[in-house]
């Protein structure tokens, strides 16, 4: 009799990714750099006015940071390389690596965010944009006219 086996292709991929970082942890190098892919977090909260999205991108700076609006979706990018490099006492190289890492998060915006009014802000690692809500989607008070009888 015959038995079924589950055919798992991502199983060798998976190999080989830890194949990868056991290499890479050898020579020291992070484990984001020696295998998959890499996403920033980003916490998004909504406040009466606006919606905040941080993104925490440790090691990029504004330069490499791209944020683009199309239609309703808002699309954080990145692309920066880097050199790690040590050299011997001589200045001959016993280890040099170049990285390039990228990365890309888009959101969908809800109805009431305004594409138009985006601000953004980078400090120390931390990408802030605060996406301001269309005037007419915000709460309001409506004033009561009383009448005398």
């Amino acid at each position: 009799m015959k038995s079924l086996t589950m055919y798992h292709p991502m199983d060798s991929v998976r190999t080989l990714v830890d194949i990868d970082k056991l290499i890479g942890s050898f020579f020291g190098a992070p484990a984001e750099r020696t295998g998959g892919e890499r996403y920033p977090a980003v916490d998004v909260r909504e406040t009466s006015d606006a919606y905040i999205f941080e993104a925490a991108l440790p090691g990029c700076d504004d330069k490499d940071v791209e944020v683009h609006v199309d239609g309703n979706t808002l699309t954080i990018e990145s692309k920066h390389d880097k050199v790690d490099e040590k050299k011997d006492d001589a200045g001959n190289y016993i280890f040099r690596e170049r990285y390039s890492e990228s990365f890309s998060r888009s959101f969908k915006l809800p109805e009431n965010a305004d594409p138009a009014k985006i601000s953004a802000d980078f400090k120390n690692g931390l990408l802030c944009l605060t996406v301001d809500k269309r005037a007419e989607s915000q709460k309001r008070v409506v004033a009561i006219n009383a009448k005398k009888s």
